[in-house]
């Protein structure tokens, strides 16, 4: 524990805490900010102006990155029939209906996505106390309650990134990799913020995007200055 407070206290000094990046000076420092011996996943945390008790106000939705988030995602598909077929044909990891509500029962949640048919929504709700909290269940907002199973799991599998405002206002969300450079993280970076952009209710006051800061697995946070965005 020792030798891990070194490192983080070594790369805590390579980054201003009290300055606000560029964003593509962000992407490029937090990149820079490397040291684990796995490849560390990008995190992007923006303080957004909503009150998520408000519905009109919970800002949910999900966004096609550039480069994708540079892990395989593994997705769940709740449909029957034609569905089902379609669903394994574009690669989903699983596909069933009461069996996989059995599965999620006994414990099992080693998937990363869940995708919907309409008419499955009622297994699903059977589940929906387990999903729900680990910001799993499949929602028409963020399209995943669809017909349109082929072109939903190609892009959840390609890279899509979902997001989700928390209670205290808060969205946590993956952006892609390290290794992924710079370059690659301010496109996918400059893509979630549009995406946040277009999902700003209307009726939130004031400031909409607060605060930001990108950070890796094991890294300092980069603050990233927003002003540009607010325009």
């Amino acid at each position: 524990m020792a030798k891990e407070g070194k490192r983080i206290r070594k790369l805590r000094e390579q980054v201003d805490s009290t300055k606000l990046f560029e964003l593509a000076e962000a992407c490029k420092t937090v990149a820079q900010t490397k040291s684990a011996k796995f490849d560390e996943t990008v995190e992007m945390v923006v303080s957004l102006g909503v009150d998520p008790r408000k519905a009109e106000q919970n800002v949910r939705g999900s966004v096609p990155l550039p480069n994708g988030l540079g892990k395989n995602i593994r997705v769940l598909v709740f449909a029957k029939g034609e569905k089902a077929q379609e669903a394994t044909s574009a690669g989903a990891d699983l596909v069933g209906g009461e069996d996989l509500v059995e599965k999620i029962k006994g414990g099992f949640t080693d998937f990363d996505s869940v995708v919907a048919t309409p008419d499955m929504m009622a297994q699903v709700g059977k589940v929906g106390k387990i999903l729900g909290p680990r910001g799993l269940m499949p929602s028409p907002k963020i399209g995943t309650v669809t017909f349109d199973i082929s072109s939903t799991v190609k892009s959840i599998k390609a890279g899509r990134s979902e997001f989700r405002v928390d209670k205290a206002g808060i969205i946590h969300t993956a952006i892609g990799k390290a290794s992924f450079g710079g370059e690659k993280i301010l496109e996918n970076a400059q893509a979630m913020l549009q995406a946040l952009i277009k999902a700003k209710p209307s009726t939130s006051k004031g400031i909409y995007l607060k605060k930001g800061s990108l950070a890796l697995t094991m890294g300092p946070g980069v603050q990233v200055d927003l002003a540009p965005f607010r325009a």
